[in-house]
């Protein structure tokens, strides 16, 4: 077990009196009994309602202040499809809904095809729509039962309603629908419903006769659960992979559309090595985030970017989730960079009921956030206000090759807080600190011990090597005068910034064929090494330069290359089949500055 102390440059600071944090933050259970639900939202200013999709039943149900009403806003049991992922799957309300009564659903029909229709709410009851009022505004033919999106949205910015399909179903889209420009499964559609739900004249397909006119974005797989940030109409899409990848892409606010999200020669950030586009080219929109899916994580389910005014700390933050572990994770994006990436799950644990299988994220008229859980229960995430002995807060900002701040509050003012770091989260004793303590890191070391000032805040900062790129590093922070510990953090260091050495993603990363790896930003023409191994750890490479560090701590040496002119190295390896299933760590060496790359962890 390697030290962090001996790598890490801890530089203690003093700071200016903080205020009581309000960042915790919890769940709470504001309705049970629901039929398979997987959707909530509410009209613009409808501040006493959150309207409820179930799938199976096909019923849209109304909370109000609260309470579940016993009469459905709207049943369309006998028009919708049910089982797997057929049934009601989107609900949408006109932005001037509280003037012209009129929302929108995507369902599944009694033969399995998509249907997209207006609905009017009733004049004679505010809770009641018009069952009669169904205008069908366009329909859908499915290949198949399975991946057939659902979600419809209306743009902050310009007002139109967006809606998202999938591939059209069946496995690693064999119809190539996702990148077929005459079809309209696997894209994202962009049409005014306010003149004739026509095209919108700058969408930007049209005049084109190779593509669809209501395509805005294409290259999509199953795009389960999109949101617009409502305060700048950036767009993140949850888009569900074939078995090895769950992806977030983004959009920003003031995209023209044409992106191309790389499915289905791409799954996440991997190529697939399917037909169909290019893997990694220069015209496809790469995610902001993917993880593995090839464990117990499954399906990932997108969710929304925090704009309630409850909980002023968390404006900015983007909550999503996996199905079928529940696991949730948070992180603030500015557009190139993210930061404060933590998992959520035992923090939001509620007191209340399980959060199981999670559907569908939930944003109300006021920009508070809810979680909807297929067992048929709905979740608020509020503001924790139980007194907290100690907190940590999220490493900032979780940067590999630069200084990052960790920070505690809530601690015994002018007390000692050891600091806590490893690789697993886990519960195990720590009687050689405290006696009795149990901490949530497995594998823990000793960081450091610093003295909280007055208001109970202890901070230092923290320089991480870059060598800690893509790895998970686990946090804990122990107030020794009472013993106890804090919450615990999991985030994911990030890859150093564009323009520094970098070692790329092993190509197409499968064991019984040729793979690429590659280096970028080299020296030009100086010599790159090549190191692998099967475990990451920081270790001693004297022989390989002078004081170097690498962060694989069983490396072998793979190959030297020249880089080209630009800096850039690559070659060929052939990776046995007995690889398969196996996690390899790579990482590459600037041998003319001595300088190591990022490590990248690749199970093939």
């Amino acid at each position: 077990m390697y030290k962090l102390n001996s790598i890490i440059i801890l530089i203690l600071v003093l700071i200016a009196p903080i205020m009581p944090n309000s960042w915790a933050i919890k769940t709470e259970r504001v309705a049970s009994g629901f039929s398979s639900p997987l959707f909530l939202t509410s009209p613009a200013g409808d501040f006493q309602r959150q309207f409820v999709v179930e799938q199976n039943s096909a019923r849209i149900k109304i909370i109000k202040n609260g309470t579940v009403l016993p009469t459905p806003f709207i049943d369309l049991n006998s028009k919708a499809g049910s089982g797997g992922e057929q049934g009601l799957l989107g609900l949408a309300f006109h932005p001037d809904y509280a003037n012209n009564g009129f929302f929108y659903v995507n369902y599944t029909n009694n033969s399995g095809n998509t249907v997209l229709a207006r609905y009017k709410v009733s004049s004679s009851n505010p809770d009641i729509a018009d069952p009669n009022s169904e205008f069908i505004f366009t329909t859908i033919n499915q290949p198949f039962g399975n991946h057939n999106g659902g979600m419809l949205a209306f743009s902050p910015n310009d007002g139109f309603l967006y809606y998202f399909l999938g591939d059209g179903g069946s496995g690693n889209d064999p119809g190539n629908r996702a990148q077929n420009p005459q079809r309209r499964l696997g894209k994202i559609h962009r049409i005014d419903v306010d003149s004739g739900f026509s095209v919108p004249p700058n969408n930007p397909f049209v005049g084109d006769p190779s593509t669809l006119d209501s395509i805005w974005s294409l290259g999509v797989r199953n795009p389960w659960r999109v949101s617009f940030d409502r305060l700048n109409g950036d767009l993140y899409i949850g888009d569900v992979g074939q078995g090895d990848r769950e992806e977030v892409s983004w959009q920003p606010g003031n995209s023209g559309g044409g992106e191309n999200y790389g499915w289905r020669c791409m799954e996440g950030t991997q190529c697939t090595g399917l037909s169909g586009c290019t893997c990694n080219a220069p015209e496809l929109t790469i995610p902001i985030h993917d993880y593995d899916s090839t464990q117990s994580d499954c399906s990932v389910t997108g969710g929304y970017v925090y704009r309630g005014s409850a909980i002023p700390s968390l404006d900015g933050t983007y909550f999503f989730a996996d199905y079928c572990t529940g696991r949730i994770w948070s992180f603030k994006w500015n557009g190139s960079t993210m930061t404060e990436f933590q998992e959520r799950t035992a923090e939001l644990a509620p007191d209340t009921g399980a959060i199981n299988n999670i559907t569908s994220f939930g944003e109300d008229a006021a920009g508070e956030i809810y979680i909807v859980d297929q067992d048929g229960e709905i979740f608020k995430i509020i503001e924790d206000n139980t007194p907290a002995l100690i907190s940590l807060l999220p490493l900032d900002p979780s940067t590999a090759d630069e200084t990052n701040t960790i920070e505690a509050r809530g601690a015994t003012p002018n007390g000692d807080v050891r600091y806590l770091w490893g690789f697993q989260a886990g519960t195990v004793s720590a009687d050689q600190i405290c006696p009795g303590l149990q901490v949530g890191i497995s594998d823990f070391n000793n960081l450091v011990t610093v003295t909280a000032d007055a208001n109970g805040t202890a901070l230092f900062n923290v320089f991480v090597p870059v060598s800690f790129a893509g790895l998970s590093v686990v946090l804990q922070a122990i107030d020794l005068t009472l013993c106890t510990g804090s919450n615990v953090t999991n985030q994911t260091i990030d890859s150093q910034q564009p323009g520094q050495f970098i070692l790329n993603q092993f190509t197409p990363g499968i064991a019984g064929e040729q793979n690429i790896l590659s280096v970028s930003e080299a020296t030009p023409s100086g010599d790159v090494t090549f190191l692998w191994g099967f475990q990451a750890g920081t270790v001693s490479a004297d022989q390989i330069c002078p004081g170097l560090q690498a962060g694989i701590s069983d490396f072998n040496n793979l190959v030297t290359v020249t880089a080209d002119g630009n800096g850039d190295a690559s070659f060929n390896v052939f990776v046995p089949l007995s690889f398969s299933g196996l996690t390899v760590v790579l990482q590459a060496v600037d041998i003319s500055s001595c300088t190591p790359s990022n490590v990248n962890p690749e199970t093939l």
